[in-house]
C-alpha cells in the first residue's frame, strides 16, 4: 500500500485519462492526493474525469492533447507545470490498435498511426517531462505496455511491435537516466475490459476465434480489478521503488518480491522472452 503522504501535491501527468485504465489510475492518483494531469484526445472525457476529481475534493488539469503531435505534448506539459509545477511522476497509459487483421490485408496508414500512437506518443511524453526531472535528480516513469510486450499477437501486429517496442525503449532509457535517480519501468496492467475491448468484438472473425472469445469473456467478468492496477502502478511510481528501473512487471507477477530485493529483478526484463 502506497503511503499517502509522498504523493500529495506531487505533479502526476497521466495519458489517456480519459477513460479506461488511464482513468482508473489518475482518480487513484488523485485520491492519494497528487494534482494530475489528465491529458487525452476527447474534451468531454476529460471534463468527466476532471469533474469526478474535483467533486471528490482532489486536484486535476485538464490537458487536450493528441500525443502523436509533439508541439501539442510540449504545449500540455508546460500548461500542467503552472498547475501543479514540474512533473515528477509520468504514466504513459493512452493506446490504440492502430490495425486490426492480418498484416497482408492492413491498410498501412493505420497500421503506421498505430506505431505513432502507442510508441511515438510515449516518446513524445518522456521526452517532454525528462528535462525537469533530470534538473531535479527526481522521477518516475511508467510506461503501459499490453499483450505483445512479451509474447506475439497474431491480428494485432502494429499494436505488439509497439508494446515489444515500448518494453525496449523503458529498459533503454533506464540506463541512459539511472545515475540521475529517475525510474523507468513498463507494466502490463493485466486484461480489462475497456474501449479498446469492444474495438476486438467489432472486428470480429478478423482477430480469430481465440481473441474474440476473450473479449466477449472480459466484456462479461470486467477483468483485472482496478485497486491491483493502481497497487502496482503506485508501488511503481513511490521511493519504495527507486532500486527497480528498466523492468517489464506484470500485475499477475509476484511483483512484490522487488520491493526489498533486486534478486529476482531479472526475471522482470524484456529479454526474458528469449530465456528457456
Amino acid at each position: 500500500m502506497a503511503d499517502a503522504n509522498e504523493f500529495l501535491d506531487q505533479a502526476v501527468l497521466v495519458s489517456g485519462a480519459g477513460r479506461g485504465i488511464g482513468k482508473r489510475l489518475a482518480l487513484a492518483f488523485a485520491g492519494l492526493g497528487a494534482r494530475v494531469g489528465l491529458l487525452a484526445r476527447s474534451r468531454a472525457e476529460l471534463e468527466l474525469a476532471q469533474m469526478e476529481i474535483t467533486h471528490a475534493g482532489g486536484q486535476a488539469a485538464a490537458l487536450l492533447c493528441d500525443v502523436r503531435e509533439w508541439d501539442q505534448v510540449e504545449r500540455a506539459v508546460e500548461r500542467f507545470r503552472g498547475f501543479a509545477g514540474p512533473v515528477r511522476v509520468l504514466v504513459s497509459a493512452h493506446g490504440a490498435f492502430g490495425s486490426i487483421g492480418p498484416l497482408a490485408d492492413s491498410d498501412p496508414r493505420e497500421w503506421m498511426d498505430g506505431i505513432a500512437t502507442n510508441l511515438g506518443g510515449a516518446m513524445h511524453l518522456c521526452r517532454a517531462v525528462l528535462p525537469d526531472m533530470l534538473a531535479a535528480r527526481a522521477g518516475k516513469i511508467v510506461l503501459l505496455a499490453g499483450p505483445g510486450a512479451a509474447q506475439p499477437r497474431p491480428g494485432f501486429s502494429s499494436y505488439a511491435a509497439a508494446q515489444a517496442a515500448l518494453a525496449r525503449l523503458a529498459e533503454t532509457l533506464a540506463e541512459e537516466v539511472r545515475d540521475a535517480n529517475v525510474q523507468v519501468n513498463c507494466m502490463n496492467p493485466g486484461p480489462t475490459y475497456t474501449s479498446l475491448t469492444d474495438d476486438i468484438i467489432a472486428a470480429g472473425p478478423r482477430v480469430g476465434a481465440a481473441e474474440l472469445e476473450a473479449a466477449l469473456e472480459l466484456r462479461t467478468s470486467g477483468g483485472t480489478k482496478p485497486d491491483e492496477q493502481a497497487a502496482l502502478a503506485q508501488f511503481l511510481c513511490s521511493s519504495r521503488s527507486n532500486h527497480v528501473s528498466g523492468m517489464l512487471i506484470s500485475v499477475s507477477d509476484n511483483w512484490s518480491k522487488l520491493e526489498h530485493s533486486r534478486s529476482h529483478a531479472g526475471m522482470f526484463t524484456l529479454r526474458r522472452i528469449f530465456r528457456s
